[in-house]
């Protein structure tokens, strides 16, 4: 095992610890793909079925342990704690589009056919199109939040080190996996269409609050205090929400769809 195996590892397991954290402390779900959650939770229970069947080290067990602890807590959190948060109409992709022609696919091109290895294909190849729902309800909303994109930041960093740790090892023990490979780098694709979105529309949060301090230059008013305890996530209007904003109606943000994030 290579460095850039491990540091996959922990980008990948870092991500699921800021979802969670991010839904356990603000008590919500906004903003978060439940469907793309029950994608990758998919992925994780097809692919590690072989914890029944082999042992490969303590390592590997612990990490699909916690991938799998993980995974199932996040659905459960979005479909039963926080339901009432959970934006369902905006969270509207298709799974069929993928699960059908992803279920073909692995039927079709596997390495063997038997049903762990049938399953384990299908996984790999349901990974990397798993995020295409969270990316489809970001892009329909226009909004993203602070802790979302990092949470997508350090699954496309997984990928990108998991990449890395295939031209490794293609290069130290000549060990190639087309399926893998080529789903790895489809999957990559995909968020570097999050990564346009991230740059164009979501700005991260402590730049929003230093905007706040030079746009409204309210240092010394009675409304700063409070409103340097938020940051604002995504100004797309970024004219009507400060006309908004030096008027005082925080209300009236948020009923005009703004997200405000507590601090």
């Amino acid at each position: 095992m290579n460095i850039f195996r491990i540091l996959g590892d922990v980008s990948h397991l870092l991500a699921m610890i800021i979802l969670l954290v991010k839904i356990w402390r603000s008590k919500s779900c906004a903003g978060i793909s439940g469907k793309s959650q029950i994608l990758f939770t998919l992925v994780f229970t097809t692919r590690y079925l072989d914890l029944f069947t082999t042992f490969i080290s303590v390592y590997n067990t612990v990490m699909k342990v916690i991938f799998l602890v993980c995974a199932y807590i996040t659905v459960y959190m979005i479909y039963v704690k926080f339901q009432k948060t959970f934006d369902r109409e905006h969270d509207s992709f298709r799974l069929e589009f993928l699960l059908v022609p992803v279920t073909g696919l692995s039927f079709l091109e596997n390495h063997s056919f038997t049903p762990l290895e049938i399953l384990w294909t299908f996984s790999i190849y349901l990974e990397s199109v798993a995020i295409l729902p969270q990316l489809f309800m970001i892009s329909k909303t226009g909004e993203a939040e602070t802790i979302t994109t990092h949470y997508l930041f350090f699954l496309g960093l997984y990928r990108a080190l998991y990449l890395a740790n295939w031209i490794w090892r293609y290069h130290t023990e000549n060990f190639y996996d087309q399926i893998a490979v080529v789903s790895g780098v489809v999957q990559t694709i995909f968020y570097c269409d999050f990564f346009y979105l991230y740059v164009t529309k979501g700005p991260p949060a402590h730049v929003a609050a230093a905007v706040f301090n030079q746009e409204l230059n309210m240092n010394d008013s009675l409304l700063f205090p409070k409103l340097l305890s938020f940051a604002y996530i995504n100004p797309i209007k970024p004219a009507q929400f400060f006309k908004t904003l030096r008027e005082g109606n925080i209300q009236e943000l948020g009923n005009k769809g703004y997200i405000l994030w507590r601090c």
